[in-house]
């Protein structure tokens, strides 16, 4: 991670147990008028949409909406996008639902530790207080023609009154708090007008948004220089929209021009000039593209400018994720990190559905879509888009994203990726060289996902660790060694991918240096051949190593793979190798998992050719 990391971390770990950091965010504060509300109404900044009574796009009062908002009111919220959990009407906002355990909201949140064996994963805490949950609410408002103004006020005032300034769990992360901020400043504007919206009720919000943002101003650093990821994406920006839209703010001036200098060294910083994202994961790229949407929008309808790399990196990265997109539904591989984020939902796809911010996205830049269906363009509407043009759509052959380590070749009826990547930034999942296989929009040799990131250890190693990956282990050892965490120690690097067109297939060869904890001139060289128009693949797995450990190929499959498809290998010697099964698991959502199954190939020898192809063949 570099010396810098190492010397930030221990300082302001050092400052955290000391009491040092606990000085600088207090608890106390008094109560300001910054504007009024009848001032903020008639000098409010432009936003997407002036207020509820100017949106005109059409209505569709659907019955997912619906049934989301009626298991709402009984008390059951959706959680990570996927699972009801029965929480009541009454939330304290401190209780994680899947532990029952309560923070004890008296701490200041220094005193809070992240991983707590009682506790449980924290991130059942955030959930609700992030408050995305609050435009389903707004949605069904619009759609079904209610006013939903006195309930979702009531959810924010009962927020503030739970989690006093810089006490208990929901002060810990920063990218949790810009999150709110921009959530609350939706509904403030699609209110605006609101009966529910007295002078006591807006001073009360927007003085809890100023501390909730100096928080964010005072602890900025630790996104930027320890975490740098998505995290840091999220806070500078808020820094930056914070003197947009709230610039009655004493601080506004400066927040926004130190958040916009270091917004734009972020997205230069973490999407690669191939258009990859430095987390590997698909999940934590689509919440970039959602904020880079946001950031292009605000900023042109309040006549400001980004750095041009904003706009460049913007485009690339389109381009990279709309690549992967399944046009059948949406779906992109289950690749890397997915807990669950999903920022701002604006629609009723499915949150595996990536198209519908894709367009967002791509309306942002040039006013066009990718996917030209109606349904998948609300998020659009409710960014103020109108006029919607659309756009040319993926192309068939060969993409390689060298940069970043991705390789895809897409013909009529299927999709491979193979990742092959060097790792400049830190890895999270132990999955180099791991083949993702779709054939008629089916994801038939897969991923395994990431299920929670604060479990048990069996699944964290499974999870995080190289055998939920289609590649290759050395007996029990992972390409990488598992520190705390999201640490791997001795990355796996990449020293050569190729990725060619023949007459009659597409042939790809990479070669990582892996299992360097066992030797550092292990090779991992993978050849895939896919045969033109054809559901067949060659997978030539090499392992050069001068240990008595078996070499171990697993494959993660779909629950029809075998009604379709045939799989077989052999050694080095040409001689079959038996096939075998495992109990496996399977995570297509953040805290879900449900029992699967792998196929694995074993041998003592270096090398490992598997034929996979559909029975008809």
């Amino acid at each position: 991670m570099g010396f810098e990391y190492v010397v930030f971390r221990t300082s302001y770990e050092i400052k955290r147990k000391t009491g040092i950091l606990k000085k600088q965010f207090p608890t106390n504060f008094t109560s300001q008028e910054f504007i009024s509300l009848s001032d903020w109404k008639k000098n409010s900044p432009t936003f997407f949409f002036e207020c509820k009574e100017k949106l005109k796009f059409k209505k569709n009062p659907n019955v997912e909406l619906e049934k989301e908002y009626n298991k709402y009111l009984d008390g059951d919220l959706k959680y990570f996008n996927s699972k009801y959990f029965e929480i009541g009407r009454d939330y304290d906002w401190l209780t994680n639902p899947l532990t029952n355990y309560k923070y004890d909201v008296t701490k200041h949140w220094t005193e809070i530790e992240d991983i707590d064996s009682k506790a449980g994963d924290i991130k059942y805490v955030w959930e609700k207080s992030r408050f995305s949950f609050i435009y389903m609410l707004i949605r069904y408002d619009y759609h079904f023609k209610v006013d939903n103004s006195k309930l979702v006020f009531e959810e924010i005032l009962s927020w503030i009154n739970a989690n006093p300034i810089n006490q208990g769990p929901n002060y810990k992360c920063s990218q949790e708090t810009s999150l709110r901020i921009l959530n609350w400043t939706f509904a403030l504007y699609y209110y605006k007008n609101s009966l529910a919206l007295s002078e006591n009720v807006f001073q009360t919000i927007i003085n809890s948004i100023y501390w909730q943002l100096k928080h964010v101003y005072n602890n900025i650093n630790f996104s930027r220089k320890s975490v740098r990821n998505n995290h840091a994406i999220t806070e500078t920006l808020m820094l930056y929209l914070s003197g947009i839209l709230f610039p009655f703010f004493p601080e506004a001036r400066v927040w926004k021009s130190k958040g916009k200098s270091w917004f734009e060294e972020e997205i230069k910083y973490q999407i690669y000039d191939d258009g990859s994202y430095l987390q590997f994961s698909m999940n934590y790229h689509r919440i970039v593209i959602q904020l880079l949407t946001w950031a292009l929008i605000l900023s042109e309808k309040n006549n400001k400018k980004f750095d041009d790399i904003v706009y460049s990196r913007a485009k690339l990265t389109l381009s990279f994720l709309t690549n992967f997109v399944n046009t059948k539904d949406g779906w992109l591989p289950n690749f890397g990190s997915n807990d669950g984020s999903l920022f701002f939902k604006l629609n009723n796809s499915h949150y595996r559905d990536y198209r519908t911010q894709i367009n967002a996205l791509q309306y942002a830049i040039d006013g066009t879509v990718s996917f030209n269906i109606n349904e998948l363009n609300e998020d659009i509407y409710w960014y103020g888009g109108e006029n919607i043009r659309k756009n040319a759509i993926q192309k068939f052959g060969l993409n390689s994203f060298k940069t970043g380590g991705y390789f895809t070749i897409r013909d009529n009826n299927s999709f491979t990726f193979i990742r092959c990547g060097k790792h400049k930034d830190r890895p999270t999942h132990a999955d180099n060289l791991h083949i993702d296989i779709w054939v008629n929009g089916e994801n038939i040799l897969r991923d395994a996902g990431s299920y929670l990131y604060n479990t048990d250890k069996e699944s964290i190693k499974f999870f995080l660790g190289t055998k939920s990956h289609n590649s290759i282990m050395l007996g029990e050892n992972d390409q990488m060694l598992k520190g705390e965490r999201f640490i791997w120690y001795f990355w796996s690097k990449a020293t050569e991918a190729k990725l060619i067109e023949k007459e009659e297939f597409y042939h790809f060869k990479g070669t990582i240096n892996v299992f360097q904890q066992i030797d550092k001139n292990i090779m991992h060289c993978r050849q895939v051949k896919k045969n033109k128009n054809k559901s067949s693949w060659e997978v030539i797995d090499t392992l050069e190593h001068n240990t008595s450990l078996p070499m171990i190929q697993y494959w993660n499959i779909n629950s029809s793979f075998e009604k379709k498809f045939v799989i077989s290998a052999r050694d080095e010697n040409d001689i079959i190798i038996p096939q075998e099964y495992s109990k496996s698991w399977y995570s297509g959502h953040y805290g879900v998992k449900k029992e699967s199954k792998q196929i694995i190939f074993k041998s003592m020898t270096h090398k490992i050719k598997t034929i996979i192809r559909e029975k008809s063949i």
